[in-house]
């Protein structure tokens, strides 16, 4: 009798498991393109709060320079394999240096030493200061020598007195000269109707005379603060041992980066961090904080979230509920989503020349008439502005939230809608109390895409509204509260305008960094909310699935 023939085992491989590994190589290849581009974002960017040491530099020619350490390179038109390197140096002081940064050539390098008197200044205007203090001179004549004990505390005390000041001027040029201002042009408006409508012209002038009384104190108290002398002037010396005067009164902060432990460090990193997010632009948008830009970004991409959502929702819901199934409605939806692959810029012109220019101006031609007769034709909404560029970034990212909301609706199960309507609820009814909660979080997965996106577009808003530096907020505390005419600061644009238009790149690199950090996370803050909104609702009506 034969035996059997002896079994083998197939010891190949199952077909397609080499597929397998090749997405898995595919995503973790992705997922390190991620992880990488954020941690050079969050490198570059939080060392723009942080405090280096600061390196007094003798070359072999004979200069001195004072500053931390930017960055190494290989040296420009020299093979690698020479390694000839260079070194940037941030020496501040512009308005004696000429320039922010200097690069150096390692070989002609003498000497390096860290003193740990020298001082960091972040002022007012001309950058950042790197000195070694010699003595304050007080505004009352007194002098007080860097090396007493109470100069630090005295100097501090100054430049929080001067801090004061500023905030002060402030108050008045933006605020109260800010409103008296619109008064006055509203007056003007007033008074010029008055004469061509043989109107009550003697009280428009009184009322005119009396706002520009009001502007006259108001200025001339501002002129008067900023003639205060606070704080003096601190006397320093470069690290060539230049003489150097500083008003104290352009010094927002200081701080001694070879002296400080890591606790006066991480205060430090977290006080300009405030600062970054809390305050007002300075020096062509290089320095200071980023407020404006970051509150125009919320607010227009809050706006603009909440005119896209309902337009998209109304939309989906008629397409997938009631209209007829047919060709008619398949080229709707080819039409739909080709539509999210038209360049952003194409929905720029587009809102340029309907939202800004039919619907703006109508809307001036019909309620501001008086504002263009009497105002030299100035428009108020037939112009760029936060409203027309919700609307434009809202007609952008409609598709997404169009094309997400259909699927939602059709993974709402055909029982559950059944048993609506076999208890007696008409479709509507239907479609109000079971189709639409089960199918919020699919709804508010699509408004995550749309916030995303248009949270980060920049073309359609420089046609539309967006401005380098905005004098006022879209949002305030004069009626009516939020002013959805005003142009407005973005931080997309900001990055683009630090990037490729600012006068000095090795200034505006560090603050490119940190201003893509901050719209990142503005962004991750703005979808947090929405997945959270959305994971509550996924909970609440999970058992519609069933």
């Amino acid at each position: 009798m034969n035996a059997p023939a002896p079994q083998h085992s197939n010891t190949s491989a199952p077909a397609g498991e080499a597929f397998v590994w090749f997405t898995g190589v595919g995503l973790l290849f992705g997922l390190g393109m991620v992880v990488l581009l954020v941690g050079v974002i969050l490198t570059q960017g939080l060392a723009v709060f942080g405090s280096p040491e600061v390196v007094r530099v003798e070359l072999k020619d004979g200069r001195v320079l004072l500053g931390p350490l930017a960055q190494n390179r290989l040296k420009p038109g020299t093979p690698p394999a020479e390694g000839k390197m260079e070194r940037q140096y941030q020496v501040g002081l512009r308005e004696v240096n000429g320039q922010s940064y200097q690069w150096v050539d390692e070989s002609i390098i003498k000497s390096e030493s860290t003193p740990p008197s020298v001082m960091a200044l972040e002022r007012m205007e001309n950058g950042a200061a790197f000195v070694l203090p010699q003595e304050l001179k007080m505004s009352n004549g007194q002098k007080i020598a860097a090396t007493d004990p109470a100069f630090t505390q005295t100097l501090q005390r100054e430049v929080t007195a001067a801090e004061a000041l500023r905030e002060k001027i402030s108050s008045i040029e933006r605020g109260k000269i800010g409103s008296v201002n619109s008064d006055m042009q509203s007056a003007k408006i007033a008074l010029r109707k008055a004469e061509d409508r043989k109107g009550d012209v003697a009280a428009a002038k009184a009322e005119l005379e009396a706002l520009e009384k009001s502007y006259q104190a108001l200025a001339a108290e501002a002129r008067q603060l900023r003639a205060t002398d606070a704080g003096g002037v601190l006397s320093a010396k470069d690290g060539a041992g230049r003489a150097i005067e500083i008003p104290v009164s352009s010094v927002v902060r200081f701080w001694q980066p070879n002296a400080m432990s890591w606790w006066d460090k991480f205060t430090l990193a977290l006080s300009r961090g405030w600062d970054f997010v809390s305050t007002d632009p300075r020096e062509a948008n290089t320095e200071g904080g980023l407020l404006p830009a970051l509150f125009g970004t919320f607010v227009m991409t809050v706006f603009m979230s909440a005119l896209v959502t309902p337009f998209g929702v109304i939309a989906a819901i008629y397409l997938r509920e009631y209209a007829k199934q047919g060709t008619v409605l398949r080229l709707v939806r080819i039409s739909v989503n080709n539509l999210a692959g038209v360049p952003s810029i194409v929905f720029g012109v587009f809102g340029l020349g309907f939202f800004v220019y039919v619907v703006g101006g109508s809307i001036d031609q019909l309620f501001f008439a008086d504002q263009l007769r009497y105002n030299n034709n100035t428009p108020v909404f037939g112009t760029g502005g936060l409203l027309w560029a919700s609307l434009t970034l809202a007609l952008m990212t409609l598709p997404v939230v169009i094309v997400a909301t259909e699927e939602a609706l059709v993974a709402v199960p055909r029982g559950a809608r059944e048993a609506s309507l076999a208890c007696g609820a008409s479709k509507w009814q239907t479609i109000r109390n079971v189709v639409l909660p089960a199918s919020a979080p699919g709804i508010l997965t699509g408004v995550i895409l749309a916030m995303a996106r248009g949270a980060g577009e920049v073309a359609p808003l420089m046609i539309v509204g967006v401005v380098k530096l905005a004098p006022t907020l879209p949002l305030d505390g004069s009626f009516p509260f939020l002013h959805a005419d005003r142009k407005f600061m973005h931080l997309g644009f900001h990055i683009y305008d630090l990037g490729f238009q600012s006068p000095d790149s090795d200034a505006a690199k560090p603050m490119v960094f940190a201003s893509t950090l901050l719209l990142l996370a503005l962004v991750v803050f703005l979808n947090l909310g929405a997945i959270t909104i959305r994971n509550r609702l996924r909970e609440r009506y999970k058992t519609s699935t069933f």
